[in-house]
């Protein structure tokens, strides 16, 4: 959040604009929020917290994306859901190799939060176009 940034929620749309051109104040329909996530910055070791909140997009499929974000891909919600693009993916650590869950598009793959956020909102059985379940 930056000073400016009234709620959380503002937070997140300013930086889902700033980022990749998507106003999802205009565009999107506001559904709900997932669990708090807690993490850390790369470079740091305090703990940070992400909360994700999920929209319904209602506009065109263009975007914008700044320095921060290499790419932006859409992908259905069927495709997310199908188990045959669920897989594991291979990540070093300095104790070990371990096998993360993930779900693979094209060359991509979703992991770690990303992942979590995705299969917390997928086990909601969404489909689009409905009211909010919660």
């Amino acid at each position: 959040m930056e000073p400016g940034d009234s709620t959380p929620r503002a937070a997140a749309e300013r930086e889902t604009l700033e980022e990749t051109g998507v106003d999802l104040q205009r565009h999107g329909r506001f559904l709900f929020r997932l669990s708090d996530l807690i993490t850390r910055q790369h470079s740091r070791w305090r703990p940070m917290i992400v909360t994700p909140y999920v929209y319904e997009w209602q506009g065109p499929q263009t975007e914008s994306p700044n320095h921060e974000v290499a790419r932006m891909v859409w992908i259905s919600i069927d495709y997310l859901t199908a188990k045959e693009n669920q897989g594991k993916l291979s990540w070093r650590t300095p104790l070990g190799t371990l096998k993360m869950p993930c779900c693979r598009y094209q060359d991509y793959c979703i992991w770690g939060l990303s992942y979590s956020m995705l299969q917390e909102f997928l086990a909601l059985g969404i489909e689009p176009g409905r009211e909010n379940p919660r």
